[in-house]
């Protein structure tokens, strides 16, 4: 094996040396060093339903494979998402739940509530606001020299965003990214935190909602998510059940800000690793849509989700039990060679670029998978308008974290349009 590889440099063993069975793709150490996709290659070629008998979180299946997860993503009667969204439980008596870890019919109530916040005639009125808000955050980056693009833009767009999304006070629109990333690093995910540090956090995040629920409640409805749940007749006593009134915010919040985030962070990383890409994008900016898609394959912003099952199922020769966890890894079929040709490979004009996995399937599907789209599209309009080009400078800094494929710093350098 290659002695630069991301294996090799993060200390880690190569998954073709170790038996079958005692592969754990769930490491956060994987992610961080990228080697989680040559774990996904073995799994997918020699065993791609896995069953994983011990891990810090416990037993559990992975399912690599693109149509296999479109299965388990698209039966939710077998399959049901009535938990976490990531491996593991929470603690006791600290168990948040969202729409997302419901099955129907509470599932669909609750997401027709918040849906109108992101619905197409809504995003017409945002493309103008996101198009004046993208240029202004380019207009105000420095040339010639290095800065972390993660915090200057895709930290700041996809604030500017959820902030507008929530109807959110304004100056305090950053403290929606800190409750994002205490929310997805922690034991859940792999990553050894402060657990009691954590839950404080995320009441004083519920605190801080609860009184904006009581101001959109006494007021006339509006479009952003807190009015529209508060003056639905279905969800207008979500605030009493205060771990569902969390659960939610904390979907919301995570769903509007990490998988745009990374994909805003990702993009310009791949345009790096493939000139070849950047140089044909610089050709015909008319690239554009069909890249945004390719950007959000090739990153998998969120590398799984996780069922359960409700009953005894044999499924791929596999024979699943009542109550077993299965882990659709998203991150691993986005790179089914079976399904994606050269899925390794970026490609800005890939044929059927919309065909990945990164948005879900089935009445799971991410809701806000448009604002997303329109979010990159619009940014790399505007960054082909002012830059010539964008170098990345230094190595990306990767999140410790199995379920947000993230960055944390990204140094880059740009060069102003002659």
């Amino acid at each position: 094996m290659d002695g630069n590889s991301p294996l090799k440099q993060a200390g880690l063993n190569d998954p073709w040396a170790l038996p079958l069975e005692t592969l754990d793709p769930s490491r956060a150490e994987l992610f961080q060093s990228g080697a989680h996709l040559e774990y996904f290659r073995r799994l997918r070629q020699e065993s791609p339903v896995h069953y994983t008998p011990d891990s810090m979180f416990g037993p559990y299946w992975s399912i690599t494979k693109f149509h296999d997860i479109m299965a388990v993503d698209t039966n939710h009667k077998v399959f049901s998402s009535d938990r976490d969204i990531v491996i593991g439980d929470n603690p006791p008596g600290f168990s948040p739940s969202n729409f997302i870890a419901m099955d129907p019919p509470k599932h669909d109530v609750q997401r027709k509530a918040a849906t109108p916040a992101v619905s197409p005639s809504r995003l017409q009125d945002l493309e103008v606001l996101i198009r004046e808000r993208a240029g202004a955050i380019l207009d105000s980056l420095p040339l010639n020299e290095t800065f972390n693009w993660v915090d200057r833009v895709s930290i700041e767009l996809t604030t500017q965003m959820l902030a507008t999304l929530f109807d959110f006070p304004w100056e305090d629109r950053r403290l929606l990214p800190y409750w994002s990333d205490v929310v997805t690093t922690s034991e859940t995910v792999g990553v050894a935190v402060d657990m009691a540090h954590r839950e404080k956090v995320l009441h004083e995040c519920l605190a801080y909602f609860v009184n904006l629920w009581h101001q959109r409640a006494a007021e006339p409805p509006k479009f952003d998510f807190i009015s529209l749940l508060a003056h639905n007749p279905d969800t207008k006593d979500m605030v009493n059940d205060p771990m569902e009134f969390l659960g939610n915010l904390i979907l919301l919040i995570v769903g509007g800000n990490d998988t745009t985030r990374n994909s805003i962070s990702g993009g310009v990383l791949a345009m790096h690793d493939f000139p070849e890409q950047y140089a044909k994008l610089k050709a015909d900016p008319s690239l554009i849509p069909n890249m945004v898609s390719e950007i959000i394959r090739w990153q998998t912003p969120l590398a799984h989700m996780r069922r359960t099952c409700t009953e005894d199922i044999e499924f791929q020769g596999k024979q699943m039990r009542k109550g077993d966890r299965v882990v659709m890894w998203y991150v691993s079929g986005n790179r089914d060679e079976t399904v994606i040709d050269q899925p390794d490979q970026f490609i800005i004009d890939r044929e059927r670029a919309r065909q990945h996995l990164s948005f879900g399937f089935g009445i799971h599907r991410c809701m806000g998978n448009r604002v997303a789209e329109m979010q990159l599209r619009i940014l790399w309009e505007e960054i082909m308008a002012r830059f010539e080009h964008i170098e990345v400078v230094g190595e990306p800094v990767r999140l410790a974290n199995n379920f947000v494929l993230g960055y944390t710093d990204l140094p880059v350098r740009l060069t102003a349009k002659a």
